[in-house]
């Protein structure tokens, strides 16, 4: 009986030990370097708009802020890890033939730059994020005058608490 409880106990236990879910304790969560402001808070809620469903995923809202220099152009990248993979997962992009595969990506790094520089931030008001992952990477990268044809990037990572 003794051996039959301990089985069933570690069943239960053991599954819960070794993986830890990305939850945010405290919405937001914020992380600043010299140059940008990156905030995951709580997803915005209304029809048409996803819905956080338990055991498959959660829904969170990102804002980017440019706290430093203006910059010449900007593009905004989200990854998600996958358990025992070191390959991430973008957590939005573009299908080949939608119609948003059609927008030259340069210039829409240039009107997001003259947007982050006119003091309104980047916002993305309700993604997806799977609770099998531990670490969300907000990956951005820039360029700014004097340094046109040499892009810089920096990667704000939340990990599991």
């Amino acid at each position: 009986m003794l051996v039959i409880c301990t089985l069933f106990l570690l069943n239960i236990v053991s599954p819960r030990l070794g993986a830890k879910a990305l939850t945010f304790g405290e919405l937001p969560a914020k992380q600043t370097s010299k140059q940008w402001s990156v905030q995951i808070g709580q997803a915005e809620k209304g029809k048409g708009l996803a819905e956080s469903k338990n055991g498959e995923y959660h829904t969170y809202s990102l804002e980017v802020d440019n706290i430093g220099k203006d910059v010449i152009s900007a593009e905004i990248h989200m990854y998600r890890n996958e358990p025992n993979s070191t390959t991430k997962f973008a957590l939005f992009g573009c299908p080949p033939d939608h119609p948003c595969s059609k927008l030259d990506t340069d210039e829409q790094a240039i009107t997001l730059a003259k947007q982050l520089n006119d003091g309104y931030p980047y916002r993305f008001s309700n993604f997806l994020l799977a609770e099998k992952a531990t670490e969300l990477e907000v990956e951005i990268v820039w360029t700014k005058k004097g340094s046109e044809g040499r892009p810089l990037k920096e990667t704000f990572t939340f990990t599991a608490e």
